[in-house]
């Protein structure tokens, strides 16, 4: 009998993804969804209602799964990775994959250093075969700049000159079924980076270069952040948090590259500039 992967966060960042590649690959594959009828996936993947405060809907999506794909909602009240591993163990699944953060577990980043804490540590002592991804900043966040991209307006540079490892969703979501689908890669944590650092300024600069046209940017002060983050309406504690960790990125605390995408993809990681390449159309007028 085929084994089935469940995959929560389906319509996210990385689930979306992770699903597409999933069933391109010929495996069978089941979406974990709010709302199944408006679930937009691949013919052939399976939808399932399931909701993180809802244990029975979560162990009903568990079951008959051989792996599953973890994605609990981020924020200082976050128990949902408990939930999700709680339900994965009652449904006999025997390889969890979660996706956590870099530097979980540094006390330098700030309160968002310990959102996955709880989640990591519920799958290492599952008792399932486990693996961790610790992915840095996504070169998708830079899509929230894209209405000032288009309007020729200078965008928000919360970090200053901080160099970070930015990394393609999409390997994240390569790296995610790699260690789904292969065994040899269980029991380890991965921090999943670019193949270079580069911060707001660089990225801003290889989108000017990738449209031809300038991408100024604007230094926000500290107070400037958090109003900033507070306009996203995730409330005071999650602004709070994300100011923190942009402070340590400033620093430099997250400059940081690694060799855990070329290990688990077999080449380089992709470049901030490949991604940019890939999604100019998002940034052109018209």
């Amino acid at each position: 009998m085929e084994a089935m992967i469940l995959v929560t966060g389906a319509t996210g960042t990385i689930g979306t993804e992770l699903v597409r590649l999933l069933a391109a690959r010929g495996e069978k594959v089941r979406a974990l969804v709010r709302d199944p009828a408006g679930a937009r996936v691949p013919a052939g993947v399976e939808v399932a209602r399931g909701d993180y405060l809802d244990p029975a809907s979560l162990e009903a999506a568990m079951a008959g799964a051989a792996a599953a794909f973890l994605v609990g909602l981020p924020g200082p009240s976050a128990g949902h990775d408990g939930a999700l591993v709680a339900a994965a163990l009652t449904a006999g699944v025997d390889r969890l994959v979660k996706l956590s953060a870099i530097g979980t577990g540094d006390l330098g980043v700030g309160p968002s250093g310990r959102w996955h804490e709880e989640g990591e540590r519920a799958v290492r002592e599952s008792g399932a075969g486990w693996a961790v991804l610790r992915p840095s900043s996504f070169a998708s966040n830079t899509l929230s700049w894209a209405p000032a991209v288009r309007a020729g307006e200078p965008v928000p540079n919360m970090s200053g000159d901080g160099l970070q490892g930015v990394v393609d969703p999409r390997d994240v979501a390569e790296a995610a079924a790699v260690t789904l689908l292969d065994e040899r890669y269980a029991g380890r944590t991965y921090t999943l980076t670019g193949p270079e650092t580069i911060g707001v300024p660089g990225q801003a600069d290889v989108l000017a270069g990738v449209l031809g046209r300038p991408v100024p940017t604007r230094d926000l002060t500290e107070e400037e952040v958090r109003a900033h983050l507070l306009s996203w309406g995730r409330g005071e504690a999650v602004a709070e948090a994300v100011a923190a960790g942009a402070a340590f990125v400033r620093r430099g605390g997250n400059a940081v590259v690694t060799d855990d995408v070329p290990e688990l993809l077999g080449r380089r990681a992709r470049t901030y500039r490949e991604w940019a390449q890939d999604h100019r159309g998002a940034f052109e007028v018209g």
